[in-house]
């Protein structure tokens, strides 16, 4: 036989052979991510879902600022007494306090498997999926930065040990998905730094902080990584679904990289992800602050106070639950320790405390809401000050809305087709949030004093655009009948002569 036609041969042989491989692949890929939803759709769902549980479980998705209504809301309602112990920074649940009613934790869905599914209510916050990606770049370089203040990688990692061991406390790198993606850009921060100090040379090539190569990693570059394809792409749907690379769940790794290989697949996960949605006792959405604010303070905190005044709770215990944690003033001092001297990232425990919280008798909506705008101006002062300090290790990269502008459409669109299930998903909650807020906005009554400023404002702003189109189209059609009559009359005055 001509060698020729064998090499064709062989060719179409191993051809069929890849496809049949790549086929039982896929057959296998649907049948485990079929069986999980199926299985994870039967699961006890608890249908009383406008109904406060014994246990508040707040899923918390990485930058959506979860981190306000925890130190902000739930910190203020819930005595630390009652709060499940280390949910929040070990992120792994410590079942030996069994009477705990807050759990606030970057852990995903499968947390569900440890709690009792009749008696939890689930809360979380979604964000648009671009601006959530683009933070999580931005959160990453910003502590990795702050290691930037020690001589090299090897003294950075060993101090950053020596602090943590020596304080007891909880760093940034014990929380996921921090303790893979900081750890990951801290290591590319200080290749760069030595690459520049070799060459001699500190100034940026480009004006755009997501795009200065010799300061830190692009972010088209980090959006095409392995390691951000399987932690922060299609992110909330994972952890709304259960299925991060943090999930209790054995099978979550198969199910995850079969739907990562099959886009097709990844329909079943978000099924999945939305129900669990539908059935949350809270869907906010992180640019509508105010709103959502408003929504969490009437829907959750009415109740979170409720539920304290019938356990016979002192309401003085409301705020009172700071004891554990770490004064404004103390916060400063010890940020500027860590980004100055140190380096420690010891920083999520900080909460910052206001003497106007001291302690409150009968608290009302109204009264939360004050509180929790009072705590949420010094959080996001702090927040500011600390990511200052952070990239002014790598300036002129200097992270705002406005440079943000610089961002290539290319990149921003391969960002939308990475995340085409966390699309999908925004778009959902957006739907759920809208449904509830109207029909919470029409409960609420306007007399009693509950709603409080963001319910005064949201009102004004929602009835004052048609109320002003409506006035427009009234008199237009005024005019337009005025005119029409003033031509009528014309017309006969002539025909009379």
């Amino acid at each position: 036989m001509d060698p020729t036609i064998k090499l064709i041969l062989l060719l179409i042989f191993f051809r069929i052979a890849c496809a049949s491989t790549i086929e039982k692949k896929f057959e296998h890929c649907e049948r485990v991510v079929k069986d999980w939803a199926l299985s994870s759709l039967h699961q006890g769902i608890n249908n009383d879902k406008h109904t406060l549980q014994d246990l508040l479980f707040f899923l918390h998705v990485p930058r959506t600022g979860g981190r306000s209504y925890y130190h902000c809301f739930l910190k203020k309602l819930y005595p630390s007494s009652q709060e499940c112990p280390r949910s929040y920074d070990k992120l792994r649940f410590d079942p030996s306090k069994t009477k705990c009613r807050l759990l606030a934790t970057h852990d995903d869905y499968s947390m569900m498997e440890k709690l009792p599914k009749e008696r939890t209510s689930v809360v979380t916050i979604v964000r648009n999926p671009v601006d959530r990606v683009l933070s999580s770049y931005e959160f990453s370089v910003e502590v990795a930065a702050r290691f930037l203040v020690h001589p090299d990688l090897a003294s950075a990692t060993k101090m950053s040990k020596r602090v943590r061991a020596k304080t007891n406390g909880v760093s940034t790198l014990d929380i996921w998905p921090w303790k893979y993606l900081v750890p990951w850009m801290r290591g590319d921060l200080f290749t760069r730094r030595d690459a520049r100090r070799q060459k001699g040379s500190s100034e940026a090539k480009s004006d755009s902080p997501y795009d200065m190569e010799d300061m830190l990693m692009p972010l088209k570059e980090f959006v095409d990584d392995p390691i951000v394809q399987d932690i922060v792409h299609n992110g909330a749907t994972f952890q709304i679904a259960g299925l991060t690379n943090n999930s209790y769940l054995a099978e979550a790794h198969e199910i995850r990289h079969c739907v990562q290989e099959h886009k097709s697949l990844g329909q079943h996960v978000l099924h999945v992800a939305k129900k669990r949605l539908d059935a949350m006792l809270y869907v906010g959405l992180t640019a509508e602050h105010k709103e959502s604010a408003m929504m969490f303070a009437n829907v959750v905190g009415a109740q979170v106070i409720s539920q304290l005044k019938d356990a016979n709770f002192s309401v003085d215990t409301l705020a009172d639950n700071q004891s554990g944690n770490i004064s404004s003033s103390h916060l400063d001092s010890e940020l500027e320790s860590n980004v100055d001297q140190n380096n420690s990232t010891l920083d999520e425990k900080a909460t910052v405390q206001d003497e106007s919280e001291a302690k409150r008798e009968n608290m009302t909506v109204a009264e939360l809401i004050e509180v929790y705008e009072g705590c949420i101006s010094s959080l996001l002062k702090t927040q500011s000050r600390r990511r200052f300090a952070s990239l002014k290790r790598i300036s002129p990269a200097n992270f705002s809305k406005e440079a943000r502008r610089s961002i290539s459409d290319e990149v921003l669109q391969q960002i939308r087709t990475l995340n085409h299930l966390d699309m999908e998903l925004f778009e959902y909650a957006q739907e759920i949030f809208t449904m509830r807020h109207v029909r919470l906005m029409g409960n609420i009554d306007m007399k009693d004093g509950s709603e409080g400023k963001f319910d005064r404002l949201h009102v004004f702003e929602l009835w004052k655009i048609p109320s002003l189109v409506m006035l427009f189209i009234l008199l237009l059609v005024l005019f337009v009948f005025a005119n029409a009559r003033r031509r009528v009359s014309k017309v006969k005055v002539r025909n009379k002569y």
